[in-house]
């Protein structure tokens, strides 16, 4: 397994501007940081659910169907290709009813739910990057935990230098997503390697 590939592309998802992280900056804007934080312990825990659902059925889905995890690989590289091209081509145009979100625990947990980049990312990673390498449920459940923290740590980014990071992001976007969308190929390509 290619652990830097694995972690690059989970701080990459993570961190890279989409709906929850969006929700968690503007949350931080007009309510402040306690109301971001706490939408932020809401996605988080959505986001290791649903890393743990899918570890579960992609487990019983290779205990089953044993050439399914090269169809897994297959999507999930896809999905990483697709992935850098909306990186690239983001613009600076954010959805307006995301900013409408109320900043609840409840309306992060929820949103992860609604959030076809969470989604998935949580459908895909386990099967690409852990599933190929370890099958044990003891590395297994280490990576849908490394994957959280990793995702949490995105969050928390998110919420304490959100006037910082948005304002870099929107003096330096153009690079910013190209660089990330090279970082995104690089990491689908050493899937194969």
């Amino acid at each position: 397994m290619n652990i830097a590939s694995f972690i690059l592309y989970c701080f990459i998802v993570t961190f890279t501007p989409g709906p929850t992280n969006i929700v968690i900056l503007s949350t931080v804007h007009k309510k402040g940081t306690k109301k971001a934080l706490e939408y932020t312990y809401g996605a988080t825990i959505a986001f290791g659910f649903l890393l743990s659902v899918s570890a579960v059925l992609n487990s019983i889905l290779v205990a089953f169907i044993p050439k399914i995890l090269i169809l897994m690989q297959i999507i999930g590289s896809i999905y990483m290709l697709f992935l850098a091209y909306q990186v690239y081509k983001t613009n600076k145009d954010k959805p307006k009813s995301m900013e409408k979100q109320t900043g609840t625990f409840l309306s992060g947990f929820l949103m992860q739910f609604l959030n076809t980049k969470v989604l998935l990312f949580t459908l895909t990673v386990i099967p690409t990057f852990i599933m190929p390498y370890h099958v044990s449920l003891s590395k297994i459940i280490l990576s849908v935990i490394t994957i959280t923290v990793i995702g949490f740590l995105a969050f928390i980014t998110w919420v304490l230098f959100g006037a910082l990071f948005k304002s870099f992001l929107q003096q330096h976007e153009k690079m910013v997503n190209v660089l990330m969308a090279l970082f995104l190929v690089y990491s689908t390509f050493m899937i194969w390697m």
